[in-house]
């Protein structure tokens, strides 16, 4: 069941977004060689707990932290760690949620670590415009699937592939509600939108080919072929009219 969201609770997920999008864009000037995974962590945490609320992901599952931090070829669920240390030239996915009474936003991110290839920063922009592309058809009228198709088209127009084996999801009372949302598959396929739904659109684009695996410490995923990995995700409402970004600066 796909839940509507009333005003009042989309009002209290609005406070949750700013705070969210307020850490992502701040973590700009975070991330630089050096930096710790486990710091990273720390500064997310921090702001979180500063503002009142809640840090999401720490305990979901038994997650034991309040960010997944995923680095090059990791896709996601990476688990913060004081001695894994960002290099120059890496990327670093980082996944966070924030909880308001209650109600979460969920957003991510994929940096630059200082100076990085030309093909890092494509594979990055290829995530960013397969979420923008998905969004044009996050208004009602359209299904579910529309938004899939359109995030790999676009994301395989620039030669790289979608993730299959995780999606984006509905979000609010809980982290993952109804319904799930691939970033691949045909058009015009599954529930019809309308206002009040509210999503988190999150296209995995890999470098190479899309099959990942999860690693031993049973949380982080990574490509099976070694190669890098992308993510960007924002929380979404669903209006009469143009989407409301929840979680975009």
């Amino acid at each position: 069941m796909i839940i509507i969201k009333s005003q009042a609770e989309i009002e209290l997920m609005r406070k949750s977004g700013r705070v969210t999008a307020y850490i992502l864009d701040e973590l700009k000037n975070v991330v630089r060689p050096g930096v710790s995974t486990m710091e990273i962590n720390r500064f997310v945490e921090g702001v979180i707990l500063s503002r009142g609320m809640k840090p999401s992901f720490k305990g979901y599952n038994g997650f034991p932290a309040s960010a997944c931090v995923s680095v090059n070829e990791q896709l996601v669920h990476g688990i913060p760690d004081s001695g894994k240390i960002l290099a120059e030239g890496d990327i670093v996915s980082v996944d966070i949620g924030s909880t308001y009474k209650g109600y979460v936003t969920d957003a991510a991110r994929t940096y630059p670590v200082g100076r990085i290839s030309a093909e890092a920063s494509r594979l990055i922009a290829a995530a960013e415009a397969g979420f923008f592309a998905g969004l044009k058809y996050c208004r009602p009228g359209c299904r579910i699937s529309d938004i899939s198709h359109a995030i790999q088209v676009a994301v395989e127009s620039e030669g790289f592939s979608v993730v299959r084996d995780f999606v984006g999801h509905g979000v609010g009372r809980d982290m993952h509600e109804d319904p799930q949302i691939p970033n691949y598959g045909n058009p015009g396929r599954g529930p019809r939108i309308c206002a009040g739904m509210v999503f988190a659109i999150e296209p995995m684009v890999n470098e190479g080919a899309f099959d990942v695996e999860v690693l031993r410490d049973d949380w982080t995923v990574a490509t099976k072929d070694g190669k890098l990995s992308a993510h960007y995700e924002n929380t979404v409402v669903i209006t009469e009219g143009e989407p409301e970004l929840l979680t975009l600066a």
